[in-house]
């Protein structure tokens, strides 16, 4: 077993969020499925300024399965877009890939139910590469850059490391880890629970 020293770590705590199966939707598939010109209403505020959990849900349907209550998560995107936990793909007799948010070419469909109507996406079904969300300022301080790829240490009795962590900066960005639920339950993470950097 490896005994990490203070000085194997960068000099930051970085706080984690859990992020439960939820879909982002462009414009016209918001008017599809909630009527022409929906606007979303905030449920309640994420911790990236300007996202915010929607009180509208969907419900998706796969070849083996579906899912309820599926949040819808705002302001509006370009694109739509389905991120779930490898759990809810055996759920639902899917495999999707991990990838970065908006790489969606070769991801499975899904139909996508809401109150007035239904689509059929063609692909946009994915599990979210891990990613730390931090501002421009303390990655330049921490000698690290977008895009680049971390090791996070998580403590505790299920502690393990977490390879291929992607660095996302950006001057309207809050310092957070973003994990799935199974990627959390798998280190018994909460909310709030703190990580660390692993130095380069």
């Amino acid at each position: 077993m490896r005994l990490f020293q203070a000085e194997d770590f960068l000099p930051v705590e970085v706080p984690v969020g859990v992020s439960g199966r939820h879909i982002h939707l462009c414009r016209e598939d918001l008017d599809a499925l909630f009527g022409p010109g929906y606007e979303l209403a905030v449920y309640r505020e994420l911790s990236q300024p300007g996202e915010f959990a929607a009180r509208e849900t969907v419900t998706i349907v796969a070849p083996r399965g579906v899912l309820e209550g599926v949040r819808v998560l705002g302001p509006v995107r370009p694109y739509s877009q389905v991120e779930i936990a490898m759990t809810d793909g055996f759920r639902l007799g899917l495999k999707p890939p991990v990838r970065e948010s908006g790489d969606l070419a070769d991801t499975p469909g899904v139909a996508v139910v809401g109150p007035a109507g239904a689509i059929n996406l063609r692909r946009g079904v994915i599990l979210a590469a891990r990613h730390i969300h931090m501002e421009e300022d303390r990655a330049k301080a921490l000698h690290l850059h977008d895009d680049q790829r971390v090791q996070v240490w998580v403590p505790g009795i299920r502690g393990m490391i977490l390879d291929n962590v992607i660095i996302r900066t950006s001057p309207h960005y809050r310092l957070e880890l973003h994990l799935d639920t199974d990627e959390a339950n798998a280190a018994l993470l909460a909310g709030g629970d703190k990580v660390r950097i692993l130095r380069p």
